[in-house]
């Protein structure tokens, strides 16, 4: 069986760490080098639950897409529940890698297993990476419909194929305006609404959108804004992550097992609808 460093050097050919943002905090939090591989769970969210899950499957090492000390720590005391995170992890010999930004604008990345998950055809980056001279590399991807759907229809698409979380999928449009092309950025997206005007695409399928940005999106634009919850736009993700690990594992012979996390760790528990509804299009939770 592969050791952690093998496994984690094929995991960063696949997401350079030297291509996260300056901010961000990827890499190894824990684990030993030299130990044996034999057992991968991939998941969004370095939390208690996925800890837990990871003893019990046995697992030997968990890939997250979320950092666990995005801010730094100076402790990690068991009192606190990032802390017991890491002592549940080395107490049973289970490492962590982080794959956040990196993953984010990889090729393919966190919005190409989106836009599968959504059957859409991508065409190409929505914020190019300058120093990719393929052209393939860069935030967020801009797609296309196999068949033009009304936004009703397309919101039903996006609720039926993501995972179910209590937020459901929140849409900002007429609901009959035809969608031909459509611009995905896995995770909070209202920062790209300057390149998802200027990309001139139908619909924008994103998370974490505010009042503000999108009003004023709504105002100078006809777009069209589908709002799903963020773990549910970035867990198609780890599907594909473990099948890029599984790839790799048979080239080399390491008979690697990998499993994806099905724990809901979107923090949203319920949602309650107003008592006056809005206009609910059909297939997409109000």
């Amino acid at each position: 069986m592969p050791r952690l460093s093998e496994v984690i050097a094929a995991l960063d050919a696949l997401w350079p760490p030297a291509r996260a943002e300056q901010w961000d905090a990827v890499g190894t939090v824990c684990g030993d080098p030299d130990a044996e591989v034999t057992r991968v769970l991939f998941a969004v969210d370095p939390v208690q639950e996925i800890a837990d899950e990871a003893v019990e499957l046995g697992a030997d090492l968990v890939v997250t897409h979320h950092p666990l000390y995005l801010r730094g720590t100076t402790t990690v005391s068991a009192g606190t529940f990032k802390g017991r995170v890491v002592h549940t992890l080395i107490k049973h010999d289970i490492a962590l890698h982080v794959a956040h930004t990196n993953a984010d604008t990889a090729d393919p990345g966190v919005s190409d297993a989106l836009a599968g998950a959504l059957d859409l055809r991508v065409t190409g980056p929505l914020v190019p990476d300058p120093t990719d001279p393929s052209g393939r590399r860069g935030l967020g991807r801009l797609c296309e419909l196999d068949h033009p759907e009304t936004l009703a229809e397309f919101a039903g698409r996006v609720a039926a194929r993501l995972p179910a979380t209590a937020q459901g999928v929140r849409v900002a449009g007429d609901a009959d305006a035809v969608i031909r092309t459509v611009a995905v950025s896995g995770g909070s997206g209202d920062s790209l609404f300057e390149q998802v005007r200027a990309a001139g695409v139908d619909a924008f399928v994103t998370a974490d959108l505010r009042h503000h940005p999108v009003s004023e999106a709504r105002e100078t634009s006809p777009l069209a804004l589908l709002d799903a919850a963020h773990w549910a736009t970035e867990w198609p993700w780890c599907e594909q992550a473990a099948a890029q690990l599984d790839a790799i594992s048979d080239r080399h012979g390491w008979g690697l097992r990998t499993h994806v996390s099905h724990t809901v760790t979107d923090p949203w528990t319920a949602h309650a609808a107003s008592t006056v509804p809005t206009t609910t299009i059909t297939g997409a939770p109000n």
